[in-house]
């Protein structure tokens, strides 16, 4: 008896399932406004510098007189002319073409605030000089989401997932909440690394807790509603910036949810394949009996005891015992070779992802309702690739989700700047790609590794995916070299890592490997139908009609 036939005979997709599921899944809704929360709260409306105090600008014409053109003709935001009066020149002034003399912007900015009242950017005049610290923020908020994976991802193999989430949420709810009041930018800074944190965190919990509790043919399922839930949020993050365009506002409106998904994580039940894999029958039962109880299969649940889950589970609990350690990721041939895949997958699908997401001003039309598109995009791309995952199996599925990213962001590197529908297009194709990719990379490599270091993979892999969104911006600024060699770059890397996919196993219709034997037997290709009947006869508990073969 394996723990799916487990599953089966408690309610399968039950009551219980339904229920926690769905709210596993909500808090998704408002991660994705978190994670690109900044191209809203950082937007850089138009600008120029603040004349003197003293001008006279009652006259018409007379601000742009302070205002010097570019060699295209277009008014600069970062200068200031020294209009012609008496006296000597402003103090550190340079000559311009001879047309007076220039000066930084010692009196602040001007802001267009019609279409953002305010933002971070127009706060703390993060513009000209200052321009660099606007990705900054964005970069730290990538850095805790890296710090989050590491750390989060190993702490959940070693107290569970039930107890970090509920950590998590609440140290969303409260960073969120104070990013919204923060005095300067320094602290604004700290409290959105550690908002990154609390939601790497949660992305890597809600997939594998729902993974864990759900049989082999509902699996794929899951993983597809994770991926909408969270491409509804970018419809939600368009729709709430639109009707909140102040950023604190914004901010707080985002974070106070978590503080509601806190109270009511404490009625979780914790995954009890994970109490099973640390070697806890009791807590294994109590959960199993408890999800039986809930999806009105109270009289199944009574057959249920600590003898039929020792026998039922024997091979877990003598391979098992023990969590591994992240080294073993490293250590193990089998382990090593799925570390080194997975972590091209991640970092090369992030990468494209973010360097594509994060320039939403770039494409030049307007902001909400690029944000709609991207968003809109995902649905279709979502549900090809649940089809593509459910019918061919989740590596053909990653394989071309990657290969027509790349493709089309490479496409997009030779397309002239001036066909910017064609372009748009391109981008927003090769953002449904990548969409898609994300979802396969999470439900694959939940199945792939085993029980006993499933959270660790998950976590190590989620790191890679943030060194490739912190890589990412950085990758932009060789656009000053030639405006497409970014791009060039962010189409070969998921060219590349499509490769990879054809050196790991197929998954599909696979039980979850508890143990690293488990992980090996399946590399090598040993059946475990055999193991399943012998133990199948050692106790004979009954499973339903639909149940699906192991």
């Amino acid at each position: 008896m394996a723990f799916n036939d487990l599953l089966q005979q408690v309610g399968g997709v039950g009551r219980f399932q339904q229920i926690q599921v769905t709210l596993v899944v909500l808090p998704l809704l408002l991660m994705a406004s978190h994670n690109t929360l900044q191209n809203f709260t950082a937007a850089i409306p138009a600008h120029h510098c603040r004349p003197p105090a003293d001008a006279n600008l009652s006259q018409d014409g007379e601000l742009e007189a302070w205002l010097p053109r570019d060699g295209q003709g277009q008014l600069e935001s970062c200068l200031l002319l020294t209009v012609p009066r008496r006296g000597p020149p402003f103090p550190n002034s340079t000559e311009t073409n001879g047309t007076g003399a220039t000066e930084p912007c010692t009196n602040g900015w001007v802001y267009d605030n019609s279409t953002f009242p305010s933002t971070i950017v127009t706060e703390w005049d993060l513009v000209c000089s200052n321009r660099a610290l606007r990705q900054l923020a964005q970069s730290l908020y990538m850095v805790g989401v890296l710090l989050g994976a590491m750390v989060f991802g190993y702490l959940a193999d070693r107290l569970g997932r039930r107890k970090l989430l509920i950590l998590n949420y609440l140290q969303t709810a409260v960073s969120g909440t104070c990013a919204a009041f923060a005095p300067n930018f320094p602290v604004y800074c700290a409290f959105r690394l550690l908002s990154g944190m609390s939601l790497a965190g949660i992305a890597l919990n809600c997939m594998t807790l729902n993974v864990e509790w759900m049989p082999i043919h509902t699996r794929a399922c899951v993983g597809t509603l994770t991926g909408y839930v969270y491409s509804l949020g970018q419809f939600l993050l368009a729709g709430v910036a639109l009707a909140v365009p102040h950023w604190r506002h914004l901010q707080l409106l985002v974070s106070v949810p978590f503080f509601a998904f806190f109270i009511y994580s404490w009625f979780f039940i914790e995954s009890a394949r994970w109490y099973s894999s640390s070697g806890r029958l009791d807590l294994t039962l109590r959960a199993l009996q408890r999800v039986a109880w809930i999806n009105g299969k109270r009289e199944e649940g009574t057959k249920l005891s600590l003898e039929v889950l020792r026998a039922s589970l024997q091979k877990e609990l003598t391979m098992g015992k023990g969590q591994a350690s992240a080294l073993e990721l490293l250590r193990c041939p089998a382990l090593r070779h799925l570390f080194l895949c997975l972590s091209m997958l991640w970092f090369a699908t992030s990468f494209a992802y973010y360097g594509l997401v994060m320039d939403l001003q770039g494409f030049g039309v307007n902001i909400y309702l690029i944000q709609v598109i991207f968003g809109a995009v995902d649905l279709p791309a979502k549900l090809v690739g649940f089809l593509v995952i459910n019918s061919l199996g989740r590596r053909p599925a990653q394989m071309a989700s990657l290969l027509l990213a790349g493709i089309c962001i490479l496409v997009n590197g030779v397309v002239p700047q001036d066909q910017s529908i064609v372009r748009t297009s391109l981008a927003v194709l090769g953002k449904g790609c990548l969409a898609a990719s994300f979802n396969c990379i999470f439900l694959y490599t939940g199945e792939l590794y085993p029980t006993v270091i499933r959270q660790t993979g998950m976590g190590m892999g989620s790191t890679m995916a943030r060194v490739g969104s912190i890589v990412s911006p950085l990758v932009s600024m060789t656009a000053e070299l030639y405006p497409s060699v970014p791009l060039f770059i962010y189409g070969t890397v998921p060219v590349a890592a499509s490769a990879v996919t054809a050196l790991l196993p197929e998954t599909l219709g696979q039980p979850l490997p508890d143990t690293v034997q488990d992980m090996e037997s399946r590399r090598r290709g040993k059946p475990r139908r055999q193991e399943h009947e012998q133990q199948k006869q050692m106790v004979p508990l009954q499973a339903s009609a639909g149940e699906n073969v192991l």
